[in-house]
């Protein structure tokens, strides 16, 4: 979605990480439908051990149908990204990036508007919620460590996933994205992260605000950084963040209240 091409600020990364294998090119498929999706899977995985499971939500510049333009903010094997960061390895992580129909969206809005109420679920978003409950089902996930990261697009996306399924994520964190603040209590017991530039032009600031203000009048303890004089590029300088994966892998599920 809303690609702007700058460059990512440069991550600390070991020489194996930055040649990592490509994740994996797979399909789910449910109902009569596919949604195509890469897999970045841990090194090495201990048995009888779990591990985090990260979605990765990605914006409308990403959409289509090949497998692989949904890889380019989160992961690149010459370049550093969110996927490649030392903290993903050392956590042992599982990351799923499904990747979205052309012409479609993860949430059905009108992304100017900022926040919005909720309609029906959108079709890509459904599947990827199947989707995240059959690799739990099927992989060693802990399912107290599951987490979504959007930006842009998938910043709405991130929101509305945690937002129609509470009691699957321990953490959200939408970049540059909105969500449905009437359903704030429905979340506020999910650890939330919220970015955004202040001078967004694509994707209102008020959207990521309402969020979180919201959030903290139902009760919850949400995070907010809002960086000045940033347009809808927010997603470069939060995953630069040095906490964001610590922070992302330090979440777990709690009951809601």
């Amino acid at each position: 979605m809303f690609r702007v091409l700058t460059a990512m600020t440069a991550f600390a990364l070991s020489p194996a990480l930055c040649a990592a294998a490509e994740p994996e090119a797979k399909e789910f498929k449910a109902d009569g439908k596919t949604l195509p999706y890469r897999l970045l899977k841990p090194a090495d995985v201990e048995a009888g051990k779990k591990y985090p499971l990260v979605l990765m939500l990605h914006g409308a510049g990403e959409r289509g149908s090949d497998n692989k333009k949904q890889l380019v903010w989160f992961w690149n094997e010459k370049n550093p990204s969110p996927m490649t960061r030392p903290e993903v390895g050392a956590a042992k992580a599982f990351v799923v990036v499904p990747q979205c129909p052309d012409g479609k969206q993860w949430v059905n809005v009108p992304w100017g508007k900022g926040s919005y109420k909720s309609p029906e679920v959108s079709e890509p978003l459904n599947l990827a919620l199947a989707l995240v409950d059959s690799l739990i089902k099927d992989l060693p996930i802990d399912p107290d460590r599951v987490s979504v990261v959007g930006m842009s697009m998938g910043g709405f996306g991130a929101l509305d996933a945690a937002q129609r399924r509470p009691e699957l994520f321990a953490a959200v964190v939408p970049i540059c994205g909105a969500g449905d603040p009437a359903k704030a209590k429905d979340i506020a017991h999910v650890a939330l992260w919220a970015f955004h530039g202040a001078d967004d032009n694509v994707v209102p600031a008020a959207g990521s605000r309402d969020i979180v203000e919201a959030l903290k009048k139902a009760g919850g303890g949400p995070k907010y950084t809002e960086y000045p004089k940033v347009g809808h590029n927010s997603w470069s300088p939060a995953f630069a963040e040095k906490e964001f994966w610590d922070w992302v892998f330090a979440q777990k599920r709690a009951q809601k209240k």
